[in-house]
Formats: structure tokens, C-alpha cells, sequence
């Protein structure tokens, strides 16, 4: 049972869960979203669905509204999901500065007492980069 358990809390199995979960009941409001935008190309074009159209006898008239529909459901995505988290993301959570991190920084003092305290030089030893 130990295995189990320690399967179910590892990682964010959790978070992941929920994330797909709320991606599946999303993806009703895109598609739906979507059969809007297409309305209304229909009514600006006279067909929403061009499943029937045979230019030369081809019948290329479902990929011409499967293309219409990916463009439009990339849009929404876009717009609508990761342009806001990401301005979100930048505003809340913003990124460390550019340095050394003071875990680094600590262990870098470390090193350079001990090297003192062992009558060595500090300069012989690189810091590591990060």
C-alpha cells in the first residue's frame, strides 16, 4: 500500500488531474465559441459549414472548415488563455534577477573559509556558473 500511495502524492498527479479536468469542461466553451465565430462567417459568406463545396469536382470543402476552425480555436487559445496567464504570470509571480542564488552564495562563503582556514588560496577554485 506504501507504493501505492507514494504513486498517487509523487509529482502533481494531483494537478494534473484537475488540470485535465478543467481543460475537457473548457473545451466545450471553445468549441461552442468557435460554432459562434463560424455563424458568423456564415452569415457574412452565406455557408458556415463548407463540408459541400467541390471546387473542380475535389472535395476539399471539410478541410477549408476544419482550417477555418483550427485558425479560429488557435486564436481563442491564445488570446483568451495564454496571453493572460502569461501577463499574469510575469505580474505575480515575477522572474528571480540575474545572479547567483543565495544558496550558491552561502556555499561560495564556505568554501573560501575553509580554504582560509586550510591556508589555501580561494583563487585556484572557479565558482560554478549557474
Amino acid at each position: 500500500m506504501t507504493g501505492f500511495k507514494n504513486f498517487i502524492l509523487r509529482g502533481n498527479l494531483v494537478e494534473l488531474a484537475v488540470a485535465f479536468i478543467m481543460a475537457a469542461a473548457f473545451a466545450a466553451v471553445v468549441t461552442a465559441t468557435v460554432a459562434v465565430i463560424m455563424g458568423l462567417i456564415g452569415k457574412a459568406g452565406g455557408h458556415p459549414d463548407f463540408s459541400s463545396y467541390q471546387p473542380g469536382g475535389l472535395l476539399i470543402g471539410a478541410w477549408i472548415t476544419a482550417l477555418i476552425s483550427f485558425v479560429i480555436l488557435s486564436a481563442i487559445v491564445y488570446f483568451l488563455i495564454v496571453k493572460p496567464y502569461t501577463v499574469a504570470k510575469e505580474r505575480y509571480l515575477p522572474s528571480p534577477e540575474p545572479g547567483t542564488p543565495e544558496d550558491v552564495k552561502l556555499l561560495q562563503e564556505i568554501r573560501d573559509l575553509l580554504a582560509q582556514q586550510s591556508g589555501g588560496s580561494t583563487s585556484s577554485t572557479a565558482p560554478p556558473t549557474v
